[in-house]
């Protein structure tokens, strides 16, 4: 049986999570720009953090490349999200159930807008 090394789950893990913070920061612009009366430094701000996710998605890209890593298959399922990936030859699987994509995706939002860790996320 073959183990993915714990690098190789972080990368996919990021893979599957950065885009889902990059989608909440573009539909927060949106709405901001549409229901707040002086928008421009909030989008500002929103739109510096997601051009950060953009820039550590493309990096995130680079690694899983240049460690065998690619993901073929995302699904979206009742309890969360399946990934299935190739890892260095050999077909590997990854769920991240809802809760767990929710927790990670605000820390790693809070983390892109400069602000420190919380236990009150949400």
């Amino acid at each position: 049986m073959h183990r993915v090394e714990s690098c190789d789950n972080l990368l996919v893990k990021a893979y599957i999570l950065l885009p889902l913070v990059l989608t909440a920061f573009e539909r927060d612009a949106a709405i901001m720009s549409a229901h707040l009366r002086t928008p421009a430094p909030y989008v500002e701000v929103l739109r510096s953090a997601a051009n950060e996710v953009v820039a550590d998605l493309r990096n995130v890209r680079a690694e899983m490349r240049s460690r065998g890593l690619k993901v073929y298959e995302q699904n979206r399922l009742d309890s969360g999200v399946e990934a299935k990936y190739l890892c260095r030859g050999y077909h590997e699987r990854m769920l991240l159930l809802d809760d767990v994509i929710a927790a990670q995706a605000a820390l790693q939002m809070r983390r892109y807008l400069g602000l420190e860790p919380s236990e009150h996320t949400g």
